[in-house]
């Protein structure tokens, strides 16, 4: 999800560098760049200080989502009156208390002195050169590789849409300038928003409903179910763009840039279904937001 929220928020600024290019000229991008990084770095060096917050053992419960997936399910009337005793019917059961050993107290407050210096002490118990490598051996586990291939297929057609669009309307029939190009990347920033919104009330939705029709029992392979919305958008949204963006000339500059906002949908739909399913079914690979990044490579050559 992360991968997709900076794709998604990263086309606005594709709408703001067109105007820079075309007002003040490309090198000004890149000057602005230089500005703001420096500006910007005493101030995370000064006040954005690192932490971590290292939990006694395993505290984090593998059924925390089916948890509160269930938690607004409760057994109907119906099945009430028939004296359904199932015992994993959609009744919320009580949770057993935490017994995790209250005698563990976190390390003392840094100093602001302390969080200055390059290096105040580990953060982790693990060795340091397992923490190192641990993201590749995951590329091997088929729920991380699914989840990379998910991703990265439609962050890849993004970025290659984003290469060929100057391409497209800057030179003939339409001669668009760098700011109305610079536009262009407006209905991919409303693809996304609308791609989240969607996906918030589908994630759970689809979800619940699984648990109905699995008798109450809630499985994290329901939240695969999300990836079909991914499906019909992204590749709406790919076919439409091809076909569209070929002959700019007949249908305009509005149903490339209205295919591209399905695309970039389809692309946040499956960047949260695929975190989603990780987080439930395989919560050891979900230590790393940063895991499926590398997956854009998969998807470039293809």
């Amino acid at each position: 999800m992360t991968a997709g929220t900076r794709f998604a928020y990263g086309t606005v600024e594709h709408v703001i560098v067109g105007k820079i290019t075309h007002t003040i000229g490309w090198q000004w991008s890149f000057y602005l760049i230089a500005i703001f990084a420096g500006v910007l770095l005493p101030l995370v060096v000064f006040f954005v200080p690192e932490t971590a917050f290292v939990r006694p053992g395993d505290q984090i419960s593998t059924n925390s989502s089916s948890h509160h997936l269930n938690e607004d399910l409760e057994l109907s009337p119906a099945n009430q009156s028939n004296g359904n005793s199932n015992p994993s019917s959609f009744e919320e059961k009580e949770t057993p208390p935490n017994n995790h050993s209250t005698d563990l107290h976190p390390p003392p407050k840094a100093t602001y002195l302390q969080t200055l210096l390059p290096f105040n002490g580990r953060k982790s118990p693990v060795n340091f050169f397992k923490l190192l490598l641990r993201p590749f051996p995951l590329f091997l586990h088929p729920a991380v590789l699914w989840a990379c291939l998910i991703q990265g297929t439609l962050i890849g057609w993004t970025v290659m849409i984003g290469v060929v669009l100057a391409a497209i309307f800057l030179g003939p029939p339409l001669w668009f300038n760098e700011v109305e190009t610079g536009y262009m990347y407006t209905g991919p920033f409303v693809g996304a928003i609308l791609g989240f919104i969607l996906s918030g009330l589908l994630a759970d939705w689809s979800t619940k409903y699984m648990i109905r029709r699995n008798k109450g029992v809630y499985e994290p392979e329901f939240r695969i179910v999300l990836v079909v919305a991914q499906l019909v958008f992204g590749c709406a949204g790919l076919y439409g763009f091809g076909i569209t963006a070929d002959d700019v000339g007949r249908y305009g500059w509005f149903l490339p840039d209205f295919f591209f906002a399905c695309e970039v949908g389809g692309m946040v739909l499956g960047a949260v279904a695929s975190a989603l399913y990780i987080v439930d079914a395989h919560r050891m690979c979900s230590f790393s937001p940063s895991v499926p990044h590398p997956s854009i490579p998969f998807s470039m050559p293809w």
